[in-house]
């Protein structure tokens, strides 16, 4: 059988280092893993294609990261169990994680599929390119399944502390789409659904590995034993814990559409600035999500075990890894912010509107490594609620009010635009830094003083 990994025990930021790894490497395969396709529509097939993959990616993008989310959830609840040594509630979770998921991923499936058409709308998707992105969309749906499927062994491995695993299966995924991307977009030529069939093999492809891997561990065999196959309070504590994250990926990915429509309205040159600038905040932050992710694991584990005031050591040392790689992007945004920009486009009044707007905006790489880990910190520490809140209020009192009211102005200034996300970040450590201070004192508190259910009694 598999040996979990206790991430209680051993110096904390040796521990942490070596979970925050793997987290880090799986987000930049994820990254590439999503540019593969958009890649090799733009590199062998025309504008057509590459704008039905770049609206479907978008479409499937947020499924994916309400997947994540939700499927957070369940880590948080097993590595509570781990860490309380409460082996029949493992069991029960695991059981209930593969029910729950598996209708949320067939009624998401039914859903794109019947909505096909009005997401095409929404999205107002070109009328020359309509076909194949519904296309492009159809395809993909059949691999929201395997896209659930994946998230759910990786979640339920993270929360018994294996961090590795995951991180091998989207290596080979990632593999086999880059792989199959130029059999069916390079050498057949099948365009945008060619770059869709190939995603959903190697969709496919990661979830059977996964499941192979639980069933040759001996985790299948041990969890078939243990009955009932569904509870219902462990599907309340799935869920509790998974739904504030994925609204709050959600969010996110609302806040940012708002904000680009208002932005399209300054014309294409300020579009592009703003989407070119968003792509490399993305990859500026995908340390501080690896760090954040891991410390979620951590923390739900020492929450189990009743040894919080050690998971605060832990925030603490998450957040100074976190500023590592914050003040590294900060600087090298303000030290030559047009070359960075230059990566992804050649037009010299992007990359000159572009670079006043990542100067501004690049304040944020270093605000979101406080708020991403204690965001972390509360989710596994059984307050799960409050990031979303937090999230909300900092969204709509100040970064959409604020870029709307920054872009209307007599003369808008990008640079002042990009002022709005670090300013909504610094409200949302105000807030976390509040609740950190009222809801963790430096007492010890006991293991059953969170929100999460206990199933059974501990395993001594």
């Amino acid at each position: 059988m598999t040996t979990p990994t206790r991430l209680t025990e051993g110096k904390p930021f040796a521990t942490l280092l070596r979970f925050t790894l793997p987290f880090l490497l799986s987000n930049l395969l994820q990254a590439c893993y999503g540019a593969s396709d958009l890649f090799m529509v733009g590199r062998f097939s025309d504008s057509i294609g590459v704008c039905a993959v770049a609206t479907g990616g978008q479409v499937m993008q947020t499924i994916t990261g309400l997947s994540i989310g939700l499927t957070a959830g369940g880590t948080v609840l097993i590595g509570r169990y781990f860490g309380a040594r409460q082996r029949q509630d493992i069991a029960h979770a695991v059981k209930t994680m593969v029910v729950v998921f598996g209708l949320i991923s067939l009624a998401l499936t039914g859903l794109t599929l019947l909505l096909l058409d009005p997401i095409c709308t929404l999205m107002q998707v070109p009328a020359q390119a309509l076909e194949t992105t519904r296309q492009y969309l159809f395809l993909c749906s059949w691999g929201i399944l395997f896209i659930v499927g994946y998230n759910v062994v990786s979640g339920i491995l993270r929360g018994l502390g294996d961090s590795r695993t995951p991180l091998l299966f989207i290596a080979i995924a990632c593999v086999i789409n880059v792989s199959t991307d130029l059999l069916f977009v390079g050498v057949l030529g099948m365009g945008a659904p060619g770059a869709a069939i190939s995603t959903v093999l190697a969709q496919a492809v990661s979830l059977l590995l996964a499941v192979c891997y639980l069933a040759c561990k001996g985790l299948l065999r041990k969890y078939r034993k243990s009955a009932p196959c569904f509870r219902m309070v462990a599907a309340k504590g799935v869920l509790a814990a998974g739904l504030p994250i994925a609204l709050q990926e959600g969010l996110v990915n609302v806040s940012f559409l708002i904000i680009t429509a208002m932005v399209n309205s300054m014309g294409l040159i300020a579009s592009a600035a703003v989407g070119v600038v968003e792509k490399l905040i993305v990859f500026s932050m995908l340390p501080t999500t690896a760090v954040s992710a891991a410390l979620s694991a951590m923390t739900a584990q020492h929450d189990g075990a009743g040894l919080m005031k050690r998971a605060r050591r832990c925030l603490r040392l998450a957040t100074g890894l976190s500023l590592v790689f914050g003040f590294a992007c900060l600087a090298l945004s303000q030290w030559n912010p047009g070359a960075m920009v230059g990566l992804f486009t050649v037009d010299p009044q992007v990359i000159a509107q572009g670079a006043l707007y990542l100067r501004s905006y690049s304040l944020d790489c270093v605000l979101v490594c406080f708020v991403f880990c204690m965001n972390a910190f509360f989710s596994g520490g059984g307050h799960p609620l409050f990031p979303l809140v937090h999230s909300l209020i900092a969204t709509f009192l100040v970064r959409i009010p604020l870029s709307s009211l920054l872009i209307h102005l007599e003369h808008p200034s990008m640079f002042l635009i990009g002022f709005a996300a670090p300013a909504a970040s610094f409200l949302s450590l105000l807030l976390c830094q509040w609740f950190l201070n009222r809801h963790y004192s430096r007492k010890e508190p006991k293991a059953a003083a969170t929100g999460f259910p206990r199933l059974t009694r501990p395993a001594p």
